[in-house]
């Protein structure tokens, strides 16, 4: 019996993919050296662990979760409170690792939770989920002893002598530390995908009734699928409690399960990425933002309106559409009428903008003062010359959006029909 070796070309693009983000990581501290962003990028890395982990459950599963933050958050607890057996002395465990314990807390209670919560789909399952989170978040103020009450449990992350110079008192290494579960989580959740268990749980998602049939059990192709994402789900908690030094209440809510979903959602849940990309716009729009306009949740709930509404794949999908375009060489076409549709809703969005922050002024900070610092310039919104200019833009905006959205949607949709064209001449 003779064997036939085949050769399989290595893909060049992903190592190129997973070394450029390897790359990114590393020296993302090295061009934002503050201590304000450092913590805005653990915050995002910590995010985007969590981020992944859910979209295992709704992009990977169609399972539309409303309790993912038990598991972080219990992640997150356990975590904490080993941190304080070391620092007691009484446990000998690498601060390093401690996300580990997390992650095997979040698996703990994945197996619990989802064995129950996995006995149903669609929409039963979610509102199983968010049952289970407000049960846990009720629990959190129950037993003060192990959640710390309201006023949750703290620590201090700089434990014994200095490994390699390593003691995670400056946030750069602390950002390091995420940084490295960050790479190696993502690998292990995109590894997920390739796997028979991923691609059931994609089966599941499209038809669970053909599933069956062939002789799946679809509830514990769910169930696997939810303790693999509570594991990932409770390295990301454990690391937000090496970050803050504290967890309460608030990490096992319901608000943070919320949180989660709009951030995901915003990012793209059809695509591994998407998830990533929420995180970076979610702590934008909620650290960031919150600095400049006490209206930040007003712009949050806006974009994820507008988000719904014209792109309800994602900021991802935004991007993948334009980079097809961009590969069969035919952004070119699209371009002219696309620039001017950005330009109109830009004008529309700073009128807006601009109208938001004086109603908010004027409304519930009139009674102090009139004025308003807006890009730098001082705005009395007791004067109709600011109200007016406002309008004018947004009325601008929205004249030139009507006018240029047809001829774009033209544009777009003969591009993609050509597009479409051609793929189909590849395969035949």
């Amino acid at each position: 019996m003779t064997t036939t070796l085949t050769y399989k070309p290595l893909n060049l693009a992903r190592w190129i993919i997973w070394l450029g983000f390897a790359t990114m990581l590393i020296i993302a501290p090295l061009i934002f050296k503050s201590g304000g962003s450092l913590s805005l990028l653990s915050q995002i890395g910590t995010l985007m662990i969590f981020g992944l982990s859910f979209n295992m459950l709704l992009g990977q599963g169609g399972m539309l979760s409303f309790g993912h933050a038990v598991y972080s958050g219990l992640g997150a607890f356990f975590a904490i409170h080993a941190m304080n057996l070391v620092t007691d002395g009484t446990l000998m465990f690498p601060i390093t690792l401690i996300p580990f314990i997390g992650g095997v807390a979040g698996m703990f209670f994945g197996i619990l939770f989802g064995y129950v919560t996995t006995k149903k789909s669609g929409t039963t399952f979610s509102m199983i989920t968010l049952g289970m989170v407000e049960l846990v978040f009720a629990s959190s103020l129950m037993f003060p002893s192990f959640f710390g009450g309201e006023g949750g449990i703290s620590t201090n992350r700089v434990i014994g002598k200095a490994f390699l110079g390593i003691t995670y008192g400056p946030q750069i290494q602390v950002y390091y530390l995420i940084a490295a579960w960050l790479f190696i989580s993502t690998i292990g959740m995109y590894a997920f995908t390739q796997t028979p268990l991923g691609r059931l749980a994609n089966a599941v998602r499209d038809n669970p009734e053909r599933v069956e049939f062939v002789g799946y059990n679809t509830q514990w192709v769910r169930y696997l699928t939810l303790i693999l994402s509570a594991f990932f789900a409770g390295i990301a908690g454990g690391l937000s409690a090496i970050n803050f030094e504290i967890v309460s209440a608030e990490n096992v809510s319901a608000i943070r399960s919320g949180a989660v979903l709009l951030f995901t959602f915003i990012g793209g849940i059809g695509f591994f990425f998407g998830p990533m990309i929420g995180a970076v716009i979610g702590v934008v729009l909620t650290v960031m933002l919150s600095d400049f306009t006490k209206a930040w949740q007003l712009y949050l709930g806006i974009f994820f309106i507008i988000i719904v509404m014209y792109a309800p794949g994602g900021i991802a999908s935004i991007l993948m559409l334009n980079l097809r375009v961009a590969k069969f060489g035919l952004f070119k076409r699209v371009w002219p009428s696309m620039w001017k549709l950005v330009l109109a809703t830009t004008i529309a969005a700073f009128g807006t903008v601009i109208g938001i922050e004086m109603l908010y002024q004027r409304t519930l900070e009139a009674s102090q003062n009139s004025t308003v610092n807006l890009f730098g310039v001082m705005v009395d919104t007791a004067q109709p010359a600011a109200w007016l200019t406002a309008g004018a833009l947004i009325a601008i905006g929205v004249v030139g959006f009507v006018i240029t959205k047809s001829s774009f949607t033209q544009k777009w949709g003969e591009v993609s029909t050509e597009i479409e064209d051609q793929m189909r001449r590849v395969q035949s």
